[in-house]
This record gives structure tokens, C-alpha cells and sequence, in this order.
């Protein structure tokens, strides 16, 4: 090599290097003199954008995994204002297919990003797939005709639309009292109503990440993924729910009810089998919650609806005088058919006496007089601190929202009298929702342990399950007391020749008939009729309470509610796999070596 070309060669390296220098000093002036940061990040979003990025709301699931409640995709429609755009085109699309304002649209497609203006505009969401499916067809005729050398055709470079998820649910009107809905017109002020939905709003939510999208498709793939939100695995059977519910709206037509309520309950765990309330409303079609139900009906009567319950509440009286050792089973009483207490008179609902009748009698033929007696021999303290052990002075605590409950008036507040003691002892002059009742009399088919109602039997969370704990809330009876009482309870059915009972299984229970309070005192007209029971009476599976309001065909629980029950049950055994009494008997005598 010359030196002549030797020295070319060293000075052209020297300037590179001052160049290389001057540059890189620049970069650093640039990155340190005021406002670098925002020119820079300016820089950043010809690039891409920072966006708020929702996880998928968890889902639904009946005991078996079925789906109740779950996400479809659905379409966020927006402007892309860094790139090169035919307004009208854009705007007259959007008017055609989306239904969007066309002179609104135009605006927006004609703005350009930066100086104030943002980089994305929001057009429309939650467009469903036919709508999308229309402007890919457009766009794809749009793109083939300027493939085939003709720029200046239509275009519609800038409109975007981007999949989301969108609630949805499968089983329409099926559980929906249970399972609420989730307003969607806005996803970032989205939330749950009633139900599921609100009760677990948050967690089904999960939580939204600020993610970096990149324009260039090349780099997409480095979007971090947001992890969805906890999916949920109920204890209600979508089969006995949809069993539930029909015998339900079947009770409400035959009766001549307003409104009705049954609720299937495992006394065991605490677990809700199903809950059927009316009217129902299809989530899908939330904005006819309004329609639906007026103020001020409630979403969900069995936990939000209080009632006096008349007779079923005698059967937590009798257990209170049986375990506080007022009285024996064998106990006898002389019904006179009246009891005077606090300057009233209490009467029989037939207004006849029965002269002498042990307690089983007292429930079999369920005598007000009696259940008074039994109260005053207590005592107020006793007998309220017993009704307090059942929980009957708060709410349940069970895992759904819009749960309410009436305060318990009780002895030294101003609205207690004398004779409340007496009222209050055969379920009138008391409030209670159906949730109540059935946490409270669980305990007397669960060896005096009172379970906390639940519907979540399980959660997922980042694809791992993790069960639910029962709780057990209370011990307000012994096992012995609970024992005698669902004997006494049995004895009473079949004596009656009720219309409760079911063939081939022995169950316990007690009908009520609650009359209802007006302005002008009780209606010796409209009732509340009710039943509660629960089996197999050996080892209970199920308790189930039904409430019929203002039945028209007849007033007496007796005659409504309790057939309402037998044939409920008779079906829930199937559904159960409940063997009859026959053959669990001879299995367990095979298992025991008789």
C-alpha cells in the first residue's frame, strides 16, 4: 500500500471518529437538556402505545363444570392516527355496517396525532363478530383492488378492531338469581350486580396491566400476557337447579302465588344444591333488571326478601324447650285453646282446644297455644338467646350479594312486648329471609351444628384449584336434642298422613302458614305458606324450604307447600343417586355383618 493511500485511509478513520464523537456527545445533550424526556417518548409512540389491558372475567361453573357464566369474543373498533387514512371512506363504512355517526366519524378520521390529539381513538366496542365479519370482507375487496395497481381506491388503513372478551351466559335465565350479571357497556366501569357477579366482583375481575403494543407486527409477540381473572366452581347442579326452578314456576301457576322461593341445601357442608326464586331475569338482557323488577322487588327473595314464617319457625321453639331441658318429648300439655300473656290473647289457628297432647302432638298438629307456653316457661332470656345461637339477629354471611335481614326485636328495645315472647314462638311479629330459616333448622338435621351457606364450592386461580372450606357457625342445640327433634318431626308427618311425605323415604319436617300483616292488622286472607324438611331422616342429605307468598288456591302451608315438597324431593332423590330407605338399610346391614 502507498503511503498516499495509507494516509487517505487514517483520515478519513479520524472522521468517522469525529463524527461517531459528535453524534454520540448530541445523544447525550439531546437525552439531558429539558423536555428530552417527552421528545423521546413522542418518539415512542410513532412506535407504539401503552394501553390498559383487561384480563379475561373468570368464569362460571356449575358442581360438575358445567359452564354458567364465560366470556365470547367480542371487538374494540378504533383509529390508528398515525397513519395514512381516507376519512370519508372510513367514515362512510362505519356508518353502513357499525351504525356510528357518519359526520362524528369523519371528525375523528380526519385529525392527525400529536400537538393535543392522541394516537388512538376509540370508535366503538363490544361490536359482535357478524358486524366484524362485514369489514373484513370490505377490507379484503378494498386491499385485491390495490393489489392490482389502482392506489387510489377505497381504503380503510387506520381503522382497526381489536378482539376482547365479552360476558356471556349459556344457560340464559338458569340460575341467574344466583349467579347476577356483569354490565359491560363500559370495561373500565364494568361491574358485578347481585349475585356472584357482585359478591365476587373483584376477584372474577382480576387485575388490568399497562402493556406496550408495538405498530410493528414483527413485535407483537413480546406482548406480555394478563393472566385472567379467578374462575369459579359452584355447588349448585345445573340439573337439580333446572329441577328447582321448574317445579318452582309449576307451584307459582298452580297455586295462584305472586312469588315463590325453594331453596335445595346440603345441611352437612352448608352447601346451596340450587335456589329458585321468581321472577328471573335473563343476564344476557340485564337492561331489563328495571322490567323486570320494580322497586322494590327483590333480585333474589332468599336472601333478600324478609317474611314472617308462621308454623316452620316452631320447629327452632321445640328444639330450644328441648335442649334448654324446659320439656321432655313425652311432656304433656292441656290445650285449652287459648293462653293469655302481656294483655292478649293467643288461639289455636283453628280456635279450638285439644285437650291433653305431648310435644310431638304440639308439632303435629301445630298449636299456637302450646309453642307460647313453651316460650313463657323459657323465659325471654332463654328462648332469645336460643333464637340468637341460630343467627336469627344477623345475616347469614352467605357468598352472594344484595343479602339483607331485619333487626330481632328483643326484650328491653322499644318495639318489644310482653307478648312478642308469645308471637314470636310460632314464627309471627318476626322477620326472616328464607336463607335464615335454612341455616337455622340445618342444625337440626346436622347434630345441632348450624353450617354458613355458601354457593363457591372451589376457585381457580392461575389454572390451580383451591377448595372452600365449610364453616361451621354455630353449635346452638346438642346432637341428642337434634336427634329427638327429627324423630318427633318423622312421627308428626306420618301420623298426618301428610301431603310431605315421599315414597320409599322417611323424612322430617313441618308445614307453616304465616299470616301476613297489613295497615289494618293480619289478613285472615293472605298467608305465607311454607314447608321445611329434610332427609333421609337417619342421615340427611338435603333440607329443602319452600315459600309460596299469597297463594290463592288455599291459604294453609298443609296444602300447598307441602305436596310443592314432596314432589320436589321424590324427583331430587334420582338426581342424588338416594337409594329408598329399603335398600340403604339392607346395604348398611351388609356392611355391618346383621
Amino acid at each position: 500500500m502507498s503511503e498516499s493511500i495509507k494516509n487517505r485511509f487514517l483520515i478519513i478513520c479520524v472522521i468517522c471518529s469525529v463524527v461517531a464523537g459528535v453524534v454520540a456527545i448530541q445523544m447525550v445533550r439531546i437525552q439531558n437538556i429539558e423536555g428530552a424526556e417527552k421528545i423521546l417518548a413522542a418518539s415512542e409512540n410513532y412506535q407504539g402505545v401503552t394501553r390498559l389491558i383487561y384480563p379475561d372475567r373468570g368464569s362460571i361453573y356449575d358442581a360438575r363444570g358445567r359452564l354458567m357464566a364465560g366470556n365470547e369474543t367480542s371487538y374494540e373498533i378504533g383509529l390508528d392516527l398515525n397513519s395514512d387514512r381516507q376519512p370519508e371512506t372510513i367514515a362512510s363504512v362505519a356508518a353502513s355496517v357499525l351504525g356510528l355517526d357518519y359526520a362524528q366519524v369523519l371528525g375523528y378520521a380526519e385529525m392527525t396525532a400529536g400537538g393535543g390529539n392522541p394516537y388512538y381513538i376509540v370508535l366503538d366496542d363490544f361490536v359482535e363478530k357478524d358486524k366484524i365479519a362485514q369489514l373484513e370482507i370490505i377490507k379484503e375487496d378494498y386491499e385485491s383492488r390495490v393489489a392490482k395497481g389502482n392506489e387510489t381506491l377505497p381504503s380503510l388503513s387506520g381503522l382497526l378492531w381489536t378482539p376482547h372478551s365479552q360476558r356471556s351466559y349459556p344457560e340464559g335465565t338458569l340460575a341467574s338469581n344466583i349467579i347476577g350479571f356483569y354490565s359491560y357497556l363500559d370495561r373500565t366501569g364494568g361491574a358485578g350486580y347481585f349475585g356472584l357477579e357482585e359478591a365476587y366482583n373483584s376477584q372474577l375481575s382480576g387485575t388490568p396491566r399497562e402493556v406496550y403494543i408495538a405498530f410493528d407486527p414483527q413485535r407483537l409477540s413480546t406482548v406480555e400476557e394478563v393472566p385472567p381473572g379467578v374462575s369459579l366452581v359452584l355447588t349448585i347442579d345445573r340439573e337439580i337447579q333446572a329441577l328447582t326452578e321448574q317445579t318452582l314456576d309449576d307451584a307459582i301457576e298452580w297455586s295462584g302465588s305472586e312469588s315463590g322461593t325453594i331453596v335445595v341445601y346440603d345441611p352437612e357442608d352448608g352447601s346451596i344444591i340450587s335456589m329458585a326464586t321468581a321472577p328471573r331475569l335473563d343476564p344476557n338482557e340485564y337492561w331489563d333488571y328495571s322490567t323486570l323488577f320494580p322497586n322494590p322487588n327483590p333480585y333474589n327473595s332468599a336472601i333478600s326478601q324478609t317474611y314472617e314464617p308462621g308454623s316452620v319457625f316452631k320447629v327452632l321453639t321445640m328444639a330450644a324447650a328441648l335442649d334448654s331441658e324446659t320439656v321432655e318429648r313425652d311432656t304433656m300439655f292441656n290445650d285449652t285453646g287459648s293462653f293469655f300473656i302481656g294483655g292478649a290473647t293467643i288461639y289455636n289457628w283453628n280456635r279450638g282446644g285439644w285437650g291433653m297432647v305431648d310435644m310431638t302432638e304440639c308439632l303435629q298438629h301445630s298449636l299456637n297455644v302450646c309453642m307460647a307456653w313453651l316460650a313463657t316457661e323459657m323465659g325471654p332470656d332463654t328462648f332469645y338467646t336460643y333464637m340468637r345461637s341460630f343467627g336469627l339477629d344477623r345475616k347469614t354471611g352467605i357468598d352472594l350479594g344484595g343479602e339483607t335481614s331485619w333487626p330481632l326485636k328483643l326484650p328491653g328495645d322499644n318495639q318489644w312486648y310482653e307478648v312478642d315472647l308469645a308471637t314470636n314462638s310460632f314464627g309471627q311479629g318476626i322477620s326472616l329471609t328464607p336463607i335464615q330459616m335454612v341455616m337455622a333448622i340445618g342444625a337440626l338435621a346436622n347434630d345441632g351444628k348450624m353450617m354458613a351457606p355458601h354457593v363457591v364450592k372451589s376457585m381457580i386461580i392461575n389454572n390451580q384449584q383451591y377448595v372452600v372450606d365449610p364453616i361451621v357457625v354455630g353449635t346452638p342445640i346438642k346432637a341428642e336434642t337434634a336427634h329427638i327433634l327429627t324423630d318427633m318431626l318423622v312421627d308428626s308427618l306420618q301420623n298426618e298422613a301428610s301431603n310431605a311425605l315421599v315414597d320409599g323415604y322417611t323424612v322430617a319436617g313441618k308445614t307453616g302458614t304465616g299470616e301476613i300483616a297489613t295497615a289494618l292488622g293480619y289478613s285472615s286472607t293472605e298467608t305465607n305458606a311454607s314447608f321445611v324438611g329434610w332427609g333421609p331422616a337417619e342421615d340427611p342429605k338435603f333440607l329443602v324450604y319452600v315459600w309460596l307468598e299469597k297463594p290463592s288456591i288455599s291459604p294453609w302451608g298443609s296444602e300447598v307447600a307441602a305436596p310443592i315438597f314432596s314432589e320436589l324431593v321424590s324427583k331430587l332423590v334420582v338426581l342424588m343417586d338416594i337409594p329408598p330407605d329399603n335398600i340403604r338399610m339392607t346395604d348398611k346391614m351388609q356392611m355391618t355383618g346383621q
